[in-house]
């Protein structure tokens, strides 16, 4: 009978984590973690004011640029709340509910922004293999309808995660172990059998993220042989690879954490929980703040808004 009242009970509350061992240095972090989100907030509200109003920049790649702005403003906006909650204010509880919808638009944005790199590549490969036709393949309504795409693939695909945590008991621990609410983290602490939700964790990942970074990969391949080595001007393929570099970078900032996070969870149960927390914080917290610096420092409008902004009059061409 007690087995059976368990079985619907959940936690009113989650307790999150913010860096264990280190709680006695909150009011010092919650600083640098302010201007961190401030950064990011700032540096991709710059980039989408940018392209909105210059003309030149009315292109498929800045577009997607801005489509990566945006979802790199969305997770930041999903992890601020309970981040600065518990570094500024020491308020640690989040509700079972908030929790739920947290984790649903971190892991939303954090597939729409894997989508938006997807499209970002295939952006590159049809610049550089058939530059001449770059304009009549890519058209605004192209790059609308696969926004579309991606944002609907996002919200499908997290829709199942809260409501796959909500079916399972919590009568146990409600202690969680980042600073936010992640499936994988929240899902350990079920009393109950968890095969459902890891499964589809694992289908949604191969769906999602598994399949993006395979189609960069063969979209960076494509370029490397059939576009870039058949150029016969070695500065044409040094100027067509220089193209290719905000990419890249941005590539990297968002699946080198990914994976280190992914490896950490599944091997790294030996480790200290501050090398598992600091990784979360590095996946989620990075690519806002870091795609912002590369896309300026490449971008002379975006640099010139910038300075725009903080000096009051815009610097010439």
């Amino acid at each position: 009978m007690a087995d059976n009242n368990h079985s619907y009970f959940q936690h009113p509350y989650f307790v999150l984590t913010g860096i264990p061992g280190l709680e006695q240095k909150y009011y010092w972090m919650a600083f640098p973690l302010g201007a961190v989100y401030v950064i990011a907030l700032f540096g991709n509200g710059v980039i989408i004011s940018t392209i909105k109003s210059e003309s030149s920049l009315h292109l498929p790649m800045y577009y997607f640029l801005c489509m990566l702005a945006l979802a790199d403003m969305g997770l930041a906006l999903c992890t601020l709340p309970s981040m600065l909650g518990i570094f500024w204010f020491n308020f640690k509880s989040i509700a079972f509910d908030a929790c739920l919808v947290q984790m649903y638009f971190i892991h939303t944005f954090s597939a729409i922004e894997s989508g938006v790199l997807v499209a970002m590549a295939f952006d590159r490969v049809v610049a550089i293999w058939n530059p001449l036709r770059y304009g009549t393949i890519l058209t605004n309504g192209v790059v609308w309808r696969t926004g579309a795409v991606i944002l609907t693939r996002a919200v499908c695909v997290g829709v199942p995660v809260p409501f796959l945590i909500k079916r399972l008991p919590f009568y146990r621990s409600n202690i969680l172990s980042h600073s936010f609410c992640l499936h994988q983290d929240v899902m350990r602490l079920a009393c109950a059998s968890t095969r459902v939700n890891s499964l589809y964790g694992l289908i949604a990942v191969i769906f999602t993220k598994g399949s993006d970074s395979l189609s960069i990969l063969l979209s960076y391949v494509f370029i490397l042989r059939t576009a870039v080595l058949g150029i016969a001007s070695r500065e044409q393929r040094l100027k067509a690879l220089n193209t290719c570099f905000s990419h890249v970078c941005a590539v990297l900032l968002f699946y080198v954490p990914l994976i280190g996070m992914t490896l950490i969870h599944r091997f790294g149960k030996h480790l200290s929980p501050i090398v598992h927390t600091l990784m979360a914080n590095v996946y989620l917290l990075l690519p806002p703040v870091l795609n912002p610096v590369v896309y300026s420092v490449r971008t002379k409008q975006i640099r010139q808004r910038i300075v725009q902004v903080f000096c009051g009059d815009r610097i010439g061409p």
